[in-house]
Parts: C-alpha cells; sequence; structure tokens
C-alpha cells in the first residue's frame, strides 16, 4: 500500500537539512530503485522555486510499504531526523487516484 510521509522542518535548519541531504536522498533512490516512489520532494518555506535562505517548511514523500509499521519505522530512520531537520514527522495511508 502507498504511504504518505510528511516531515515538518523546525526552526532554523537549513544548515542541518543541507549537510543531511546525501544520506536522505540516498534512502529515496533506494526506494525509486526498488519501484517503490511515487513521489518525494520537499515544501519551500517561501512561494518560490529556490526558497534560498528562507529554505523549507518540511517534505513529503509517497511511497510503497508492507505496513503502515513499516512506513513509520522507515520514516522514523530518516537522516533528516536523526539530523534534528524534522520537528515532527507524519505517516498515514494514500490511496493514489489519479493520474
Amino acid at each position: 500500500m502507498w504511504y504518505a510521509i510528511e516531515g515538518f522542518d523546525g526552526a532554523d535548519v537549513l544548515a542541518k537539512r543541507l549537510a543531511a541531504r546525501a544520506a536522505h536522498l540516498a534512502r529515496l533512490t533506494a526506494l525509486r530503485d526498488e519501484g517503490r516512489l511515487l513521489l518525494a520532494g520537499p515544501c519551500p518555506a517561501i512561494d518560490a522555486e529556490d526558497p534560498g535562505p528562507a529554505g523549507f517548511s518540511g517534505s513529503i514523500v509517497i511511497a510503497e510499504f508492507a505496513s503502515l509499521a513499516d512506513a513509520r519505522t522507515w520514516a522514523d530512520a530518516d537522516p533528516y531526523v536523526e539530523a534534528g531537520v524534522y520537528a515532527r514527522v507524519e505517516v498515514r495511508p494514500f490511496r493514489k487516484v489519479l493520474p
């Protein structure tokens, strides 16, 4: 089943985000290579493609896991969690309808 994982950035964490980015992307690349990633990306903190020093408000990942528990375990192991980028993470089932 698909699961939506939304991480919400804490305050002033852009430097932490940039430091942990390579490890974060490596996990997403692994999901993609396994055919389990629907989409992933950051949410700019301002209305701009490149928010610059304003940074990001969080990230969204929609990926396939065997269970909600597995999705939560994967989310809890994210390098952004370990680095203190995310203040909180929400994981919930997702039903793809379109496209």
